[in-house]
């Protein structure tokens, strides 16, 4: 992958794409089916030719640059009035530092990788989001990244968290989230871009939104 700001603008919108599913879970009980789709299209695809086509193109990401620009905007309110959403951003954080501790844990890393593969072999079977799959992804979750930790808590209402399904949505979520972080760093990406070039960034943004 090159090493350029527009990998590095997608992988970071990818990201936030999936931190926004884990927010809408959490908070409404539901998630954006077309966000969803496109996070989870990312674990189990691995013939892409380019980080946006892991995610069905950069049309589909156009949730994860509208919150990348909120998010990286100066102040404490959105563009359009909105106060930002702190935990989004924790747990944004949080992911890109969980798949640096994975980077630095090779079999965990490998572990990883070869469960990821084997839960695309079950695709014969059933779809990228049947519950089943989710499932598998979810377990790998917390088979591999939570055990890394530190665990991400995620807040929203109870009676969402609790639900078994919303869980397991979440955890996969968050799997999609490392793998985003892992795109953010091999197309460049480290604490010091999104210090730095946050307006470089953002105005990236803005053009592959108008794509």
């Amino acid at each position: 992958m090159e090493t350029n700001n527009r990998n590095r603008t997608i992988a970071l919108a990818a990201l936030f794409q999936c931190v926004e599913g884990v927010v809408q879970i959490a908070t409404q009980g539901k998630v954006d089916t077309d966000l969803f789709n496109s996070c989870i299209n990312s674990v189990l695809t691995d013939d892409a030719s380019s980080p946006e086509a892991l995610y069905g193109g950069v049309g589909r990401l156009h949730s994860g640059f509208r919150v990348l620009m909120h998010q990286l905007g100066t102040g404490g309110m959105t563009p359009d009035g909105r106060p930002k959403d702190i935990e989004a951003t924790r747990y944004a954080v949080n992911l890109l530092y969980l798949e640096k501790k994975l980077a630095n844990d090779p079999d965990m890393f490998q572990s990883l990788l070869k469960n990821i593969e084997n839960a695309q072999q079950q695709l014969g079977f059933f779809d990228m989001t049947h519950p089943n799959m989710i499932a598998r992804l979810a377990e790998i979750y917390s088979n591999t990244i939570s055990k890394v930790g530190p665990r991400i808590m995620i807040k929203g209402d109870q009676n969402y968290l609790s639900n078994p399904e919303n869980a397991a949505r979440i955890r996969a979520l968050l799997l999609a989230g490392v793998r985003a972080a892992l795109l953010w760093r091999q197309a460049g990406g480290s604490r010091w871009k999104l210090i730095f070039a946050r307006g470089a960034m953002q105005k990236e943004a803005q053009g592959l939104l108008r794509a």
